[in-house]
């Protein structure tokens, strides 16, 4: 009896154990600037390492770094976006493509702390120093946790 107790409360762990997170991860990749120096890249490290200090409650935890692959960002210029989201097929037009080589993601409790996020003195300061190893755009996607 006492061993089905035992593998009962194993079974019933592994189950919690194994679930996905309940919160809601912020994720972006952007395109490197060239020109961006060794002490650029070392202020954006510590700069987004520091965010779940100075965020408490919003920013539980960050990872960054090189994205394994690069992401391809692919964007028309806007006569051919204005056809294509009208439902023409086969517009001929101007495409270009962006690497997306490093990223980002934050993880946080929910959509509220996104806004929170958003809305952060924190986040300003944090965008100064991003904004001198990214290119302007990002490809940004959030999960959120079932």
């Amino acid at each position: 009896m006492r061993q089905l107790l035992v593998i009962g409360s194993l079974l019933v762990l592994t189950g919690v154990l194994s679930a996905g997170e309940k919160k809601l991860m912020h994720c972006f990749a952007f395109t490197t600037v060239k020109e961006a120096t060794p002490a650029d890249w070392k202020a954006f490290q510590a700069a987004t390492d520091a965010l779940p200090k100075k965020m408490p409650g919003v920013v539980t935890r960050v990872w960054h770094g090189k994205l394994r692959s690069p992401l391809g960002q692919f964007s028309v210029d806007d006569a051919t976006g204005k056809k294509l989201r009208a439902g023409e097929k086969n517009v001929p037009g101007t495409v270009n493509r962006s690497a997306r080589e490093y990223g980002v993601c934050m993880e946080m409790a929910d959509a509220a702390a996104l806004k929170a996020y958003d809305a952060h003195p924190a986040h300003k300061e944090w965008v100064d120093v991003y904004s001198k190893v990214r290119v302007e755009g990002t490809t940004t996607y959030d999960i959120i946790g079932q």
